[in-house]
């Protein structure tokens, strides 16, 4: 068998040596000779495959040889041979075999050939059939072929030979085939136009026959290929094409009762697809009362799975062709107004200011210039698709790059903010300092003991859980223990915030601040007064309640006695809070389901027993409302939404991602599209209304009633469009036009057993996590009242995708044609008449943080912890910005101590720049409460460093419920390089803080800003290093001589191993120009801070690690806060000399590099790389996001779960632990 093998072998290479000799010249009877040679080869190629390898492997010249002898011979059965061969070759081993072919100049040869034989007359029908059948199999593989053709003549040939055989199925078939592949470049599919090739397939698409389906099937593809070009769609739709594109469909729908000629179906759809991309041929579309074709076949398919792809192309199509509307709204701009003291020169912000008055900013212009323009279809025909995805945005200029630490401000001008580093000069004369007293521990003994951390993994039990203060204790500790337990129950506020509320006292009795409840049914309410927050005698009498909290430490239970003397109140559930008294109204007391009244509801005064399974140290109802009198907002709110009041306790349960539902999004498309077929079926009720004061609540027992008048709301307009499915409009960030993805409003008036749907339409990324998982967040006073005071993800039937509301150009940014996204969910509550609020997030208001700061100011022990609360400046509306300072006081005040205290390095923390990233606040809560724990790793931590902390940059664009921006309109995040002292107050004085300590030589040892992700999982950070922004580039010369300190990338190393929700692999350190006048990079590049980041937390959930599958909570975000600090510790134990050498091979970052793909950002804020893959059902999301699978982000860095255990090793082992 090997020697029959071995003599083919040696057969195929001897009539090649042949045929070479006969294109030499050098063989008398070459016609013949050629004939006979090439025939044995044919016969080889057809019956051995191994003979069609030799001819394409590497070395071999028989590609060369046979493309040789096919240009030179005259022989119409030489050619006939060769071609034969060429299509035996190809048709084995696909693209690869014809990109050879196409390398070696097959393809210029061959359209020579066929220019050569058109001249014949009549053409050889044999050799055109081959020609054409080898030009459509090479073809998709040369780019260049439509302009090959062009430029050789050969591009009518092929149509003229196709107009003149109409009945030759078997040579216009490949000649079809051909035409398809030239009318990939547009300029052939406008030249082939003139030429008449639409009325051509129009002739052969005809009307329905299921004889000739392959010739069908090709001529629909080329059809849709031609139709691309938007002159060839003007002619279809002149010609009345439209509509016979759609009988030809329902025909095909009609008669394909077994679905065998799905392909033809889609075929026709395709047509339609391409000529509906032009004004006209949507018009044409609607008129032909496509819209109701389509949406009847597609209802027809939905029972049959194979005929999803039918589905799905109709769907586009109807979403595509659903007239465009405007928003209804009056103008685009906030519902609110501010007047800004300066008006930017330029910018979104002067252009909002400079539109005259009449200007109509909605205005709908999608379609304005769609076919006034003259055809502007240029020659794409390059390489371009090829060349692999590269970011512009990516900085390449090395000078920029290099950190240039520069102060930007006098040094005299600077020494304004000497007084907020009192702890640099004070001398602690007058303080009660430790090591008067008995230490409650030392601090140094602990150094490689357990980190105690609390930990989000830990699932909570009434039973056995004594309550806490949401700090871990250890109880091996007795006089950690001994020093809460003296802790009062109920703390008062200190003397100076009385006196400020005292003069306030005359404002706040003309603001009626009260829950937002606005529209309770009689059931919960049972006639009784709102809840007023006035400090008036006249109302005391409603919330004066005397709470008082005994704790049962075997139990856990809270004893709660209600002593209310209003009539009709059952005892209340609502004082869960450790250390408050909480002064609650009548509704407040009612609360039960009424299922439960006979077994809960008793007379005033009589005990309660509330099973709490955990309570927070820093939330207090009472000391909630003081603070909500102070701050200051734009709509001046006069009520308190009653999660902010009540406070949030996470669920004891897991909340795994959603499972994605197939279909989904059709479907909502489809109940869109309803909408426009159904006009009759549509309510299209406003029910609530910011721009309409005078807009009634409904009064109706079964419509919903909705609210968002407190602080963080974000609620512009509730339109009610079936019996259970509501529009809503979110308001833009005051002082633009856009930014709408923040949410947070309350709903009542609803019934159990219905799902609502509703549907927020004027949302503007262009894709989110609702569309991979997340769910959006509920919080049910009635489940609050049970007990169960929590937000909670709910909600099915959730998608995220582009509607038929367009974007005005003044809205795009100049732009035309964008369109809004809806996200919409489906919710079926438990409660009859209840009242609840949504959030796209878990809400964290301004009040709350002031709130949150003052506990943890009157619960610190003075003696251990140093904490000053400063005011670093006012906002745009008067609120206060607040500064902390937290460090360990000195042992005393003898030199050497206070030295020590005075030389610890600072570390510079911030959150909150973006509203509408409320996970930062909920980090840096936990990062807040770590530092002020009694933990012994946290007084390691204090003793080890000084703390900065801005926990909210900006408090008027929480408070005012934006999305991104403050006051002036404007991302504050993007104004770090040349802030403006009156329009960008917090971010102009957190850089004047920094620029001191630059001044003073005290550089912060890290800088980290807290920020939320919409689009990724995981929590993860943004750093910067020169290195690796060239790696990045083709600039990789300049990369390769540059030395740079790998220091950066040891903390999100350690959080990679100690943090169960941060992931490595996301990480980037790449510095890109539209980030360079972000905080991370202008503190990096200008302060010359080298550890500076900007940290990410998801809004959905994780995918890797402990929480893989998992929906992330206040408990993750916490944990992760606390996680950051421990990182801070183990940061400082690596890389203090004297205690720890760090080995180099943690900081090989080469070699990381090379192991992981790690992405970098896209440049815009709105187009970010997903990290997600594509979804079995086919859906453009929309036109402006890429769709396909992303490679996956590598982890390297593996699953390791920090434990107790793990917290508890030696630094050595926790080194081995994070180079392993």
């Amino acid at each position: 068998m090997g020697e029959a093998l071995k003599s083919q072998s040696s057969r195929t290479m001897s009539l090649l040596s042949q045929l070479e000799k006969i294109n030499l010249g050098s063989v008398l009877g070459e016609a013949d000779n050629a004939r006979y040679v090439t025939s044995k080869i044919l016969h080889l190629v057809q019956s051995q495959e191994k003979t069609r390898k030799e001819m394409t492997s590497k070395g071999s010249t028989g590609i060369e040889v046979i493309l040789s002898t096919l240009e030179n011979t005259k022989d119409p059965q030489t050619m006939l041979n060769i071609l034969n061969i060429l299509i035996e070759v190809i048709s084995v081993g696909g693209g690869r075999k014809a990109n050879i072919l196409v390398a070696k100049g097959g393809t210029q040869i061959l359209l020579q050939l066929l220019l050569t034989a058109s001249k014949d007359s009549p053409p050889n029908e044999e050799l055109m059939v081959l020609l054409h059948t080898l030009l459509a199999k090479i073809g998709p593989k040369d780019k260049k072929i439509g302009m090959k053709a062009r430029i050789n003549g050969a591009l009518n040939i092929s149509l003229n030979l196709v107009k003149q055989n109409l009945q030759n199925h078997r040579l216009i078939l490949p000649c079809l085939q051909v035409l398809r592949v030239y009318s990939t470049s547009s300029v052939n599919a406008v030249s082939l136009g003139k030429n008449g090739v639409v009325e051509l397939m129009f002739k052969i698409i005809g009307p329905f026959s299921k004889k000739n389906t392959s010739l069908m099937k090709v001529a629909l593809d080329t059809l849709a290929a031609l139709l691309k070009s938007k002159t060839n769609a003007r002619r279809a739709v002149d010609r009345g094409y439209v509509q016979v594109l759609l009988t030809i469909y329902v025909d095909w729908h009609r008669h394909d009762s077994r679905h065998r000629y799905m392909l033809i179906r889609k075929g026709v759809l395709q047509c339609i697809k391409s000529v509906t991309n032009i004004k006209l041929g949507r018009k044409a579309f609607i008129d032909a009362n496509g819209m109701k074709i389509l949406y009847n076949t597609s209802q027809e398919c939905l029972a049959v799975r194979t005929l999803d792809p039918l589905v799905n192309t109709s769907s586009l199509i109807m979403r595509k062709c659903f007239p465009k509307n405007r928003l209804p709204l009056p103008t685009i701009k906030s519902a609110f107004h501010f007047q800004l003291p300066v008006i930017p020169a330029s910018g979104p912000v002067a252009q909002l200011y400079n539109l005259p008055p009449d200007v109509d900013d909605v205005v709908d212009e999608s379609d304005d210039n769609d076919d006034a323009e003259t055809e502007s279809e240029i020659e794409t025909e390059n390489d371009d698709k090829d060349q692999h995805f590269k970011n512009d945005d990516i900085e390449t200029d090395i000078n920029k790059l290099k950190p240039r630490q520069e102060l930007g401000r006098p040094l005299e001008e600077l020494k304004m903010y000497e007084r907020f580093f009192p702890e640099l000069s004070e001398k602690f004369q007058e303080c009660d300092l430790v090591s008067k007293e008995p230490k409650p521990f030392i601090p140094d003994a602990n150094l490689s003991g357990p980190i105690v951390v609390p930990t989000a993994g830990e699932e909570y039990s009434a039973e056995t859980k004594q309550s806490t203060k949401g700090v871990a204790l250890k109880e091996s500790n007795p006089v950690l223990t001994e020093e809460y337990n003296r802790r009062p129950a109920f703390l008062e506020l200190p003397k100076k915030d009385s006196v400020k509320d005292s003069s306030l006292h005359q404002q706040n009795d003309q603001r009626n601040l009260s829950p937002s409840c606005q529209c309770l049914n009689q059931e919960i309410v049972k006639g009784l007064d709102r809840m007023s927050l006035q400090t008036s005698a006249k109302n005391d009498q409603y919330y004066s309640t005397a709470c008082v909290i005994t704790k049962e430490s075997k139990t856990s239970l809270t004893t709660l006695a209600c002593s209310n003397p209003c009539e009709h109140v059952s005892p209340c559930g609502s004082s869960l809070f450790e250390g408050s008294s909480v002064h609650l109204g009548k509704l407040c007391c009612t609360g039960v389901d009424s299922e439960e009244e006979d077994s809960r509801s008793s007379s005033s005064g009589e005990q309660v027993m509330l099973e709490v399974s955990d309570v927070s140290p820093v939330h207090d109802c009472d000391l909630y409302i003081e603070m909500v009198k102070t701050t200051k907002s734009i709509p001046e709110y006069s009520e308190v939404a009653y999660p902010d009041y009540f406070g949030h306790i996470p669920p004891p349960f897991k909340e795994p991602i959603l499972e994605r539902l197939y279909g989904v999004q059709r479907t909502k498309i489809s109940q869109d599209i309803e909408r426009l077929i159904h006009q009759n079926d549509i309510i299209d009720r406003v029910v609530y209304d910011l721009d309409n004061l005078s807009c009634l609540v409904p009064e109706e027992a079964d419509v919903l009633k909705f609210n968002s008048k407190f602080e963080s709301g974000n609620l512009r307009k509730v339109i009610q469009i079936r019996k259970n499915e509501y529009d809503l409009i979110l308001n833009s960030d005051i002082n633009s036009n856009h930014y709408h993805q923040w949410f947070y409003f309350e709903v009542s008036g609803m019934k159990t057993g219905i799902g609502y749907r509703f549907n927020i339409i004027n949302c503007e990324k262009s894709n989110s996590q609702f569309n991979y998982g997340m769910q959006p967040l509920m919080y049910s006073v009635q489940e609050a009242l049970n007990s169960r005071p929590c937000w909670t993800r709910v909600g099915t039937d959730i998608c995220y995708y582009k509607n038929h509301f367009s974007r005005s150009s003044i809205a795009a940014g100049g732009q035309k044609g964008k369109s809004y996204y809806t996200i919409t969910f489906t919710v079926t509550f438990q409660h009859k008449d209840d009242v609840c609020y949504f959030a796209y997030h878990y809400p964290y208001t301004y009040s709350t943080l002031k709130m949150h700061l003052q506990k943890l100011e009157s619960m610190h022990n003075p003696q251990q912890i140093y904490f000053r609360q400063d005011v670093l400046c006012e906002t745009l509306a008067g609120n206060s910005c607040p500064l902390v300072t937290i460090t360990a006081m000195p042992e005393s005040n003898y030199y050497e101590h206070i030295c020590q205290f005075r030389n610890r390095p600072y570390v510079f923390l911030s959150a909150r720049v973006h509203p509408g990233e409320t996970n930062a606040s909920w980090v840096m809560k936990g990062t807040l409460e770590y530092l002020m724990s009694n933990n012994p790793s946290a007084q390691c931590l204090r003793e080890s460093y000084i703390f900065k902390i801005i926990p909210m940059l900006n408090p008027d664009g929480v408070i005012n419920g934006n999305h991104r921006c403050s006051l002036s309109g404007e991302d504050l995040n993007r104004q770090w390089q040349n802030p403006n002292p009156d329009l960008h107050p917090t971010i102009y004085h957190a850089k004047g803080l920094l620029q001191y300590l630059a001044a003073i030589k005290r550089l912060p040892l890290v800088y980290c800003d807290y920020h939320g992700h919409s689009r990724k999982k995981n929590v993860f950070m943004y750093g910067c290093s020169i290195k690796e922004t060239m790696w990045h580039t083709n600039v990789n010369a300049a990369a390769c001589d540059l030395m740079e300190d790998p220091c950066y990338r040891v903390l999100p190393k350690i959080l990679s191993q100690t943090a169960p929700a941060f992931c490595m692999g996301s990480c980037s350190f790449v510095v890109e120009k539209s980030k360079e006048s972000t905080a991370r990079v202008v503190v990096w590049r200008e302060i010359g801070v080298q550890r500076s980041y900007t940290m990410e937390s998801t809004l959905c959930g994780c995918d890797q690690g402990k929480y893989k599958g998992l929906q992330i909570g206040t408990r993750e975000l916490e944990e992760m806060g606390a996680k950051f600090c421990v990182g801070l510790l183990r940061l400082k134990r690596m890389s203090s000399p004297l205690e720890y050498s760090l080995p180099s091979s943690l900081l090989d970052i080469e070699n990381e590099l090379m192991e992981s793909s790690c992405k970098v950002t896209s440049p815009t804020t709105y187009v970010l790389d997903e990290d997600e893959p594509r979804f079995l059902e086919e859906v453009d999301y929309s036109a402006e996001s890429n769709d396909d699978q992303d490679t996956e982000l590598a982890d390297n860095v593996g699953d390791y779960e920090a434990t107790n255990q793990e917290d508890g090793l030696s630094d050595s082992d926790s080194a081995r632990i994070l180079l392993s």
